[in-house]
């Protein structure tokens, strides 16, 4: 897709896409709330006060979702898909623990972090909690190969974590270094979502690795997407939600391709303002300027339109069904958000 068509995307109207997914998912989803409301509980007060205060902040819940759905897509279900979206789920919620304490984040889906409450000890400790409890329901199934798969997920995702930290505010960091981060740190876990809900579906080998390779594609575009969002989507409209990526000193593909790009002079606005807390709107609004000057929003979005289109042909390996159609909608939604 050429970058200069990006403007005119979405083609059509895809808010209905997640209502769809929802709808496909909502009995097998009712069961994985109950699971998951169950699974947080504790004698230790402060447990299931810190796992529910950030559980019942919201979110759409949308590997656990594509858990459920790549399960659906095959006749041959064992009953450990529930187990296995809830577990997703709390392998997820552990790492928006962990990443507040990392990123020193005061707000996580919009109320407090948990860690400006009860403090970060506390938000760690839950969060290797709620860890726990996913390999607990990944023993309780019985099923070596899908624990396999997210035990891999869940030492993949700490690397790329650590690896994202270790490049924090380095200007040499490489379009490279960044793929392999957000590979890493966020479509391990789409991906690991829905192989293991393949797996629970009954999936062939070769339809449990196109249903991997589809978590995977959709989990890149995720994240480019949500890193073109910090600087207020494809035209870079500023918001109240944006600008905390570049106070934290996180290299994402904007960044990199404007230093790659820049004159010394846009080199230095930037570097005085990746990392720095108190970089407010007009330095905010500053580096806006330099990334739309480049072009990087647009071309950040032209990788996440491939990946996307990447996660739709990983499908055409599997039978088609209905279920299969709502999958193929989901990547379209995923870009869509940043028009």
């Amino acid at each position: 897709m050429a970058v200069e068509n990006l403007a005119h995307k979405p083609a059509r109207d895809v808010s209905a896409v997640i209502d769809h997914l929802i709808a496909a998912t909502a009995p097998g989803m009712e069961a994985v709330n109950r699971l998951i409301l169950s699974r947080s509980d504790s004698p230790v007060d402060m447990v299931p006060e810190i796992a529910n205060h950030l559980i019942d902040a919201g979110g759409k819940r949308l590997r656990p979702m594509l858990t459920l759905a790549s399960s659906s897509l095959f006749g041959d279900a064992d009953g450990n898909d529930v187990r296995f979206a809830a577990a997703v789920e709390f392998m997820h919620n552990a790492t928006l623990l962990h990443d507040d304490v990392v990123d020193e984040s005061d707000m996580r889906r919009g109320r407090p972090a948990a860690r400006t409450i009860w403090g970060n000890q506390a938000s760690v400790l839950v969060g290797d909690f709620l860890l726990g409890q996913a390999f607990l329901m990944m023993v309780e199934s019985g099923d070596l190969g899908a624990l396999g798969v997210l035990s891999r997920a869940a030492a993949i995702i700490a690397e790329g974590e650590v690896y994202q930290l270790a490049k924090a505010g380095d200007l040499d960091t490489t379009a490279e270094d960044y793929e392999k981060i957000i590979h890493a740190k966020t479509a391990t876990l789409f991906e690991a979502a829905t192989e293991v809900g393949a797996m629970a579906g009954g999936a062939s080998a070769a339809s449990r690795a196109a249903l991997a390779t589809y978590g995977r594609e959709l989990g890149m575009a995720f994240q480019l997407v949500d890193d073109v969002l910090d600087y207020g989507g494809a035209g870079g409209a500023l918001g109240k939600n944006t600008g905390d990526d570049l106070r934290e000193g996180k290299m994402t593909l904007p960044i990199i391709l404007a230093l790659r790009d820049s004159s010394p002079a846009e080199r230095d606005i930037i570097r005085s303002a990746l990392g720095n807390p108190a970089s407010g709107a007009a330095e905010l609004a500053g580096i806006t300027a330099i990334l739309t000057r480049h072009d990087t929003l647009r071309r950040t979005m032209a990788k996440a339109e491939a990946h996307a289109e990447a996660a739709r042909a990983a499908l055409l390996a599997v039978p088609a069904s209905p279920g299969r159609d709502i999958l193929f909608d989901v990547p379209e939604f995923c870009t869509a958000r940043a028009y």
